[in-house]
């Protein structure tokens, strides 16, 4: 049975191509995507253990639990007592933060938060960090050295005057060197600028304080050993890690970037695959209804049931296994061209070599022989189930009614139970899941009543088909002929159309809903001031801009770590004086008042069970506790948890900063009053101001973008459907060559059977395209109903009617162009063969 499958899968191997083809597409993006996520993460990680050569332990503001650090600032005490630590060979004090330096264009050079400034420890004459190529080091206030990689890509030299920001104003430094470092930020495709020690402190800290101090150890002791002797000279809210934990620290942050991406792209493969299983169904459902003579011989002959199902599945698993070995080999090249063309376009990845491990040959293969073996099981089992007295009949064993009755009844269940859960997960708090099971539910409940709902549906399209005469009406009774084939084939459409659909619906209504809540009254300010890596702001900042004669109110927003009751969260704090004029809170009861008060949102004083009146114990970021009388409650769904005014925090804090300022202008936005706020500013190109329409016009970029994305990535999944027509259109003519030949004799033209098979693949296409747009917009709006239900009042059912029709136009030209190489093919027949075809 073993050499009789090899024998047919050779056989029909041209029948199988398209279906082998398949799986290689969806195991080249799942293998190309996990190959090149290696990669770059096994470069990510050397390259962030070469960042921290010559440091062994580093004592920093400890992180919290939230995610944040505590802001801590560490003095030039703690640097002296660190260096009489036994076993220290040499100890370094080093400030850092975010440095925006300008290209010759005037652009910003580096991505965002990689873009940092650090300082340069000449005490000893030379920083060993940081080795000099070219000049020297900077050592007072206008000077600066930058990264070779910077030099490299923006022209920079020794002598050049450049434009950089770090919280405030512009200010123009002399470049006096040129350094080589091994720092994993700049290798991610940031940047790294150096200054003399007194400017880095007075710029990222404070005059005679440092952000972090870096031990070496001295021969003969342990890095461990090294930071348990630290930890006892650390005061609250410090720690000390050692370079491997910072390394792993530092990679884990660069690889995070693509992983969210990798996620996207092993779930769009995933949807491949699963579209590529209903090619696979098709193919091997047709194989074995053609092949009912020859299994019935086998079946005569002494084969058993089982036998017979096994040698088809043995069929599927040798498809499946050369698809995907195939699949892997095209993905490894995927994922090293990915790798070559980023890494010239921006320079911006670590070199490293090739990774293949055995988790993605592993994953890679049994996910393409595992899809390939489950949908060729059913098609399998009916094989075995062929009668031995089929062998006397040319017939194909017709389905049985009870059957279908049976697959209906079983699809009608499933179909109800999800659409029911689905509508209601939009009432519930956190139906997200359900929503999610419901879907499931639903989308196999259609597809299994889908052979039942191909006869109305393609019916529906009969008076547009009356056009084309005889050839439409043949092209209708062919789509409806076999409703199981014709569902199948469909099916790998519907899949792909309702997630696009889906997103289309579901991007329309975040659009309005952004757009309405903008003009809504919960921003009540004109601007909100940020950085452009959402880093701290100068802490003059709010002083400034409250200076101005055209400004009327304005607040920081302030986020500082802390322990409230226990557990680490994030205390929010404002200027109580003007936030009322600045933002609508949602107060429920209460108010915000200045002092040792706090306001709550409703959910976490449900279930805390703080009333208004109630104190609450804080532990500050420098350990010292406080409590706060709860005086207000409020609803919020953007920005909960615990907020006070600021005066309560800033004793706490070795450094203010701010992440974010509201602003209200007397005259409201305005060109002129963004001109005001920015001068006041310095005119620095760090520094965001946007008003509220910037703001939404953001957040549904953002979204845009996210959307389209998926939707480009989801058009691999209707390109496995492309071939799933196809492949279903070319066995179907290889079985009605008899017919297309009596259809030849009687009279029809090559141009009318051409059109026969385009209209049928476009009627079976378009079949897909209405069940997929329905279903999109259903769950488009589930989704849009559970965000309601979560709290966002302005998100309303939007239909793109446009691009709803885009996408049944699509499906359309799926069919017109699926059907080019079948119609073909069917127009090519020779006659007379074709008559005496079996």
């Amino acid at each position: 049975m073993v050499r009789a499958a090899l024998r047919n899968v050779l056989a029909h191997r041209a029948r199988l191509l398209l279906t082998a083809l398949a799986v290689l597409l969806g195991v080249a993006f799942v293998a190309g995507t996990l190959v090149f996520t290696s990669t770059v993460s096994a470069a990510y990680t050397a390259s962030a253990e070469d960042s921290f050569t010559g440091v062994d332990v580093r004592l920093r503001a400890a992180r919290s639990a939230v995610g944040h650090d505590t802001g801590r600032l560490l003095d030039r005490d703690l640097l002296i007592r660190a260096r009489a630590l036994p076993g220290a060979a040499a100890v370094v004090g080093s400030v850092s933060g975010f440095a925006a330096l300008a290209g010759p264009n005037g652009q910003l050079v580096g991505e965002g938060w990689a873009t940092t400034g650090a300082n340069y420890d000449g005490a000893d004459g030379e920083d060993a960090r940081y080795p000099m190529i070219q000049g020297r080091a900077p050592e007072t206030g206008g000077e600066i050295a930058i990264d070779a990689r910077t030099a490299e890509r923006t022209g920079y030299a020794v002598g050049d005057t450049v434009r950089l920001s770090v919280s405030g104003p512009v200010r123009t430094e002399r470049v006096t060197g040129i350094f080589a470092t091994d720092d994993g930020n700049v290798a991610a495709g940031g940047t790294l600028t150096l200054f003399d020690t007194a400017t880095g402190q007075r710029l990222f800290a404070e005059p005679g304080r440092y952000n972090q101090i870096d031990l070496t150890v001295a021969p003969g002791t342990s890095p461990d050993q090294l930071r348990q002797r630290a930890q006892g000279l650390l005061a609250y809210g410090i720690q000390a890690v050692t370079a491997a934990e910072l390394a792993a620290e530092q990679a884990r942050m660069n690889a995070d970037s693509f992983h969210a991406l990798s996620q996207v792209l092993l779930a769009c493969a995933g949807v491949a695959l699963f579209v590529g299983a209903f090619l696979i169904l098709n193919s091997f459902t047709m194989l074995v209804t053609q092949r009912t003579g020859e299994l019935a011989l086998l079946r005569a002959v002494g084969a058993t049931r089982r036998q017979v199902t096994r040698s088809v599945l043995a069929e599927a698993a040798v498809v499946g296994l050369v698809a995907s070995a195939a699949g892997l080999a095209v993905g490894i090249g995927i994922g090293t061209g990915v790798r070559a063309v980023l890494s010239a376009t921006d320079g911006t990845l670590p070199d490293g070599p090739l990774v293949v491990d055995a988790t993605t040959v592993v994953v890679s293969l049994a996910l393409g022989v595992g899809v390939t073996l489950f949908a060729a099981w059913l098609p399998a089992r009916r094989a075995g189930r062929v009668s031995p007295i089929a062998a006397m009949s040319s017939g194909h064993a017709p389905v049985s009614a009870r059957s279908l009755l049976a697959r209906n009844i079983t699809g009608a269940v499933l179909a109800a139970a999800g659409a029911v859960l689905v509508t209601a997960a939009t009432t519930m708090a956190e139906g997200g899941l359900w929503l999610g099971v419901g879907a499931a539910l639903l989308l196999t409940g259609v597809f299994v009543l889908t052979p039942l709902l191909s006869r109305p549906i393609i019916a529906a399209a009969a008076p547009a088909l009356r056009r084309f005469g005889v050839i439409g009406t043949l092209a209708r009774q062919n789509a409806e002929r076999d409703p199981r084939r014709t569902a199948a084939t469909a099916s790998a459409l519907t899949v792909g159309l309702t997630l696009i659909a889906g997103l289309t619906v579901i991007g329309a209504g975040a659009d309005r809903a952004v757009h309405e809540l903008a003009a809504a009254d919960f921003v009540r300010g004109d601007y909100i001031v940020s950085m452009v890596d959402s880093g701290p702001l100068a802490p003059d900042a709010a002083t400034k801009l409250g200076e101005l004669d055209e400004v009327t109110a304005v607040s920081p927003r302030r986020e500082i770590p802390a322990r409230v009751d226990g557990v680490e969260q994030t205390v929010v704090g404002f200027r109580t004086a003007d936030i009322g004029e600045l933002l609508n809170l949602g107060m429920t009861e209460g108010s915000f008042a200045a002092g040792h008060t706090a306001i709550v949102d409703v959910e976490t004083a449900r279930a805390k069970g703080w009333r208004l009146g109630d104190t609450i114990d804080v532990t500050w970021p420098d350990g010292v506790p406080d409590e706060l009388t709860i005086t207000g409650r409020y609803d919020s769904d953007f920005d909960g948890g615990v907020k006070t005014d600021i005066s309560v925090m800033d004793p706490h804090l070795d450094r203010v900063t701010d992440t974010e300022i509201l602003v209200k202008t007397r005259g409201g936005a305005g060109e002129a009053a963004e001109r005001t706020l920015r001068a006041a500013l310095g005119d620095s190109p760090a520094i965001r101001i946007k008003d509220k329409q910037d703001l939404a016009g953001e957040i549904t970029g953002t979204v845009g973008v996210i959307l389209t994305i998926l939707s480009g990535m989801l058009g691999l999944a209707v390109v496995v459907a492309v071939l799933g027509v196809v492949n279903t259109l070319a066995m179907s003519v290889h079985e009605r060559a008899r017919e297309i030949g009596l259809l030849r004799a009687i009279g029809l033209d090559r141009t009318g059977v051409k059109r026969m098979v385009r209209l049928e693949s476009m009627v079976i296409s378009l079949f897909g395209g209405v069940l997929g747009v329905g279903l999109g917009v259903f769950l488009g709006w589930a989704v849009g109903k559970l965000v309601a239900a979560l709290g966002v009042d302005t998100w309303v059912l939007v239909l793109p009617w446009g691009r709803l029709a885009l996408c049944l136009a699509a499906a359309a030209l799926v069919g017109a162009l699926a059907a080019l190489w079948p119609a073909r093919r069917a127009a090519d027949l020779d006659l007379l063969a074709a008559i005496n075809a079996e």
